[in-house]
């Protein structure tokens, strides 16, 4: 099973791949600093990816790759068949990935490499399940509750979801309760003033 980058493709389009594949690379790892990783659910059939691949790859040890579990001709003979179950299942599932190396550390140039998208889904949703991506959000989230951070994490990483429609919410309410105390003592200030006058008004 070839990765995206190893086809011989017009440089443009490569650049193209490489962008896109960054940018799911830097939300992926936002997603994982941000929410417990295991609760994490990266696609609809999560649970067969995991179970297909353990079964497949039952002793690959996945905390800290060997690229030659995955890069070697042996290698790629031993995934190929894996892969191909989820062709049509998985959307793009041969689609060129960042891969972390070591799940305890970020997408660095020296602990990144280039994988399709079920090879790096299989080895992401079981490095969420069996433990191995909570070292990330740790890390991230050193010295916070934990419980806090999971429900801070959650609010964050549903964009438009209801963690920011609760914050806008409140923001309007506040906006409008110091509407109403502006306009009160404007109010109360104008009041003030013409009894004011009015007691003038009477002594002279």
């Amino acid at each position: 099973m070839e990765a995206v980058s190893e086809l011989n493709e017009p440089p443009d389009i490569e650049m193209a791949w490489a962008m896109r594949a960054m940018q799911h690379a830097e939300v992926y790892y936002k997603l994982i600093s941000s929410v417990d990783p295991q609760f994490l659910k990266l696609t609809k059939v999560d649970d067969q990816i995991y179970s297909e691949f353990r079964k497949s790859f039952e002793k690959l040890k996945i905390d800290v790759l060997d690229p030659e579990e995955l890069k070697s001709e042996t290698a790629k003979e031993n995934w190929r068949p894996f892969c191909l179950k989820f062709e049509g299942l998985v959307e793009d599932f041969n689609y060129g990935t960042l891969l972390r190396l070591d799940s305890c550390k970020g997408y660095t140039e020296e602990n990144t490499i280039f994988a399709p998208r079920i090879q790096f889904l299989a080895i992401e949703i079981a490095r969420n399940r069996e433990g191995y991506n909570t070292a990330v959000y740790k890390a991230q989230n050193k010295g916070e509750k934990g419980v806090g951070n999971r429900d801070k994490g959650e609010k964050e990483v549903g964009s438009g979801g209801s963690g920011e429609k609760e914050a806008d919410s409140e923001g309007k309410e506040n906006e409008a309760d110091s509407g109403e105390k502006v306009e009160n003592g404007a109010i109360d200030s104008e009041d003030e003033k013409e009894e004011s006058d009015n007691g003038e008004d009477k002594s002279q």
